[in-house]
């Protein structure tokens, strides 16, 4: 007889079921948080990536019936902490011989400075509302995606980010209020009355 707590051993079988049974279907919402989290493409789904290897490697920890989803957020969320720490600490790394090759080959595109500009431009007339989020710091953008945009309960969030409920209430309070001052104009150039 075992309690609540203790995980129940299973096969190997067994667990390339669970995790594909409960796991998978939350790829894309993992995606999602994670291009929320990096705001880069490459990063998020190394983030995806490492986050599911965790979630396999600590299969046996995962209980069944329980919400797999918000686990996954949990320890994708863990993880984006973690490397951000990491990185933050690490001086960044430029390959100046691979910056130099590009430019120095015969087939570098004399207007490629030209491209750059206008790529940043189009990166800058976004959807106004992805770029408020994304303005937030990332304790106050990880709280909307997971509240506003994923539909976790205080109890899931306060779970998922290792705080108590009450954090949660007020970092959602002052993200919204946030997001609000962001998007005023927006609002009222589309023509809602603003108070």
């Amino acid at each position: 007889m075992t309690d609540n707590h203790t995980p129940v051993p299973r096969s190997e079988q067994e667990n390339l079921q669970l995790f594909n049974r409960e796991f998978m279907p939350h790829i894309d919402a993992m995606y999602n948080f994670a291009y929320k989290l990096t705001l880069d493409e490459d990063a998020a789904k190394d983030l995806v990536q490492d986050t599911y290897l965790k979630a396999f490697r600590f299969i046996n920890s995962f209980t069944e019936g329980t919400n797999a989803k918000a686990w996954l957020f949990r320890i994708l969320k863990n993880t984006f902490i973690n490397d951000f720490r990491k990185k933050s600490k690490e001086p960044p790394k430029i390959d100046y011989h691979e910056i130099e090759t590009t430019y120095n080959s015969e087939d570098v595109d004399e207007n490629i400075t030209i491209d750059l500009r206008s790529e940043a431009i189009q990166d800058m007339i976004g959807d106004e509302v992805t770029n408020a989020i994304n303005s937030l710091a990332v304790d106050f953008r990880t709280v909307i995606i997971l509240c506003d945009l994923e539909g976790f309960t205080y109890e899931e969030m306060s779970k998922i980010l290792d705080i108590p409920i009450g954090t949660v209430r007020s970092r959602l309070h002052r993200a919204r209020t946030l997001l609000k001052q962001k998007l005023s104009d927006y609002a009222r150039k589309m023509g809602y009355a603003g108070n």
